[in-house]
């Protein structure tokens, strides 16, 4: 008999999924959860985080508090052998699993590059389609008027600050650039907020990222210390990706920072990344989310993917439309064509994006063009965090901070457009 102690059921989720059995804990989920997430699903997902953080080797102590009227949310701390990560579950008052992610453990401290004394936080709501979003506002204190950015997070269902385990990159960058005259602004992405968006039909990456990325461009120019000419889009990784779609739809925008910004096509980057995190922690399940992960891709990249084709044969759970406009869209290409300065910044210890399989697309497409300048930060990784060796994903279960020459490098050019702009 099925327990409908929220905590003992959420054990008994975990033990089961990590015993393999995903078509048991699929048949505990609510009728919303099961339109929406498959057993097929659950086991990917289990198998990436897995293949990051090695073996599972314990379960800590359930964690139950309420999540709303009828719902008991209940966090399980999972420790492997390369770190840990924790299982969040909601519960209804049936006893049935509505909803189920994973996550890290978020401990933050301001880096040293960062003056409290120099800048002012305000919360606010970013109104867009499909849904608003919570937001941070970060004003240097003072009249101002001051160049502005907006912060767009890397590929995943990311909160404003892009955190990952103790790590919160893009609140770094807020608090670093802000300290440095610069006014910016970050927001939760829409699959934050509504998760199951992610696995609607119809979604894709303009759905993610383009509405309430002009929306905050537009909420940032009306600021009155902020100069409405020069609000610039900063984006990390697949947030650089879409960057020039967002300039395409605003073309007030001032100029483009790209940092670690991919143009490999996403389904071949991550058989790449995956073959890569395998060799580095063979065991069980790797060979598994492995060969999950290359029919996942064969299928994204073949001729007879459709609207029609099933999500759970896809990658990550993203609907065929996602994928379909995914591949309909070059970076490079749609960049090329805008009259736009843009600053593009590598790590040369990234290997989710590298200098090998993304930098060089970019060097070759913006090639020739005076406005547009690239630097390799030798020592960073993928958050632009520094570092030595080779990086894996068991480096952001660590505290760090992104690398204050990051930060300069940033606040600089957009302080020279300023200057350029305005001599």
């Amino acid at each position: 008999m099925v327990s409908t102690d929220p905590s003992a059921m959420a054990m008994t989720v975990v033990r089961n999924v990590r015993n393999g059995r995903f078509g048991e804990v699929e048949a505990q989920f609510s009728p919303a959860l099961k339109a929406a997430v498959t057993a097929k699903t659950l086991k990917n997902a289990w198998l990436g985080e897995v293949c990051q953080r090695g073996s599972v080797t314990a379960f800590g102590e359930p964690v139950a508090d309420p999540a709303g009227p009828g719902l008991t949310r209940v966090q399980v701390p999972v420790f492997c052998s390369q770190g840990g990560f924790t299982v969040v579950m909601v519960v209804d008052d049936a006893g049935a699993l509505a909803g189920v992610r994973f996550a890290t453990a978020a401990v933050w401290t301001p880096p040293d590059y960062a003056d409290e004394k120099e800048f002012a936080e305000h919360e606010i709501t970013v109104r867009a389609q499909p849904g608003p979003v919570g937001g941070t506002l970060t004003l240097p204190r003072g009249p101002g008027p001051w160049p502005g950015v907006v912060l767009l997070s890397g590929g995943g269902i990311f909160d404003r600050d892009g955190t990952a385990g103790p790590n919160k990159p893009l609140k770094d960058l807020a608090w670093g650039l802000a300290s440095r005259g610069v006014a910016v602004l970050r927001f939760d992405k829409v699959t934050h907020s509504r998760p199951e968006l992610a696995q609607t039909a119809g979604f894709t990456m303009t759905t993610e990222y383009v509405p309430h990325a002009v929306a905050a461009i537009r909420f940032l120019q009306r600021q009155l210390a902020v100069d409405s000419r020069r609000v610039f889009v900063v984006g990390h990784s697949m947030g650089g990706k879409v960057a020039p779609r967002v300039a395409a739809a605003e073309p007030s925008v001032a100029g483009l920072v790209l940092l670690a910004a991919d143009a490999e096509p996403m389904h071949q980057a991550a058989v790449r990344v995956v073959r890569k995190l395998a060799a580095l922690d063979p065991g069980v399940g790797t060979d598994a989310l492995v060969e999950t992960i290359t029919r996942q891709a064969e299928v994204v990249a073949g001729p007879s993917l459709s609207q029609s084709t099933p999500t759970e044969d896809l990658l990550f759970g993203f609907p065929a439309s996602y994928w379909l406009d995914l591949r309909g869209y070059d970076p490079v290409a749609a960049a090329a064509v805008l009259d736009l300065p843009m600053l593009l910044l590598q790590g040369g210890r990234d290997y989710q994006v590298t200098i090998e399989d993304d930098l060089a697309r970019w060097q070759t497409g913006l090639a020739g063009r005076p406005d547009v300048t690239v630097r390799v930060h030798e020592a960073a990784d993928h958050l632009f965090f520094p570092g030595a060796g080779p990086s894996s994903p068991s480096d952001y279960e660590h505290p760090h901070h992104v690398d204050p020459a990051v930060v300069g490098d940033i606040a600089t050019w957009v302080t020279e457009r300023e200057s350029a702009r305005n001599p």
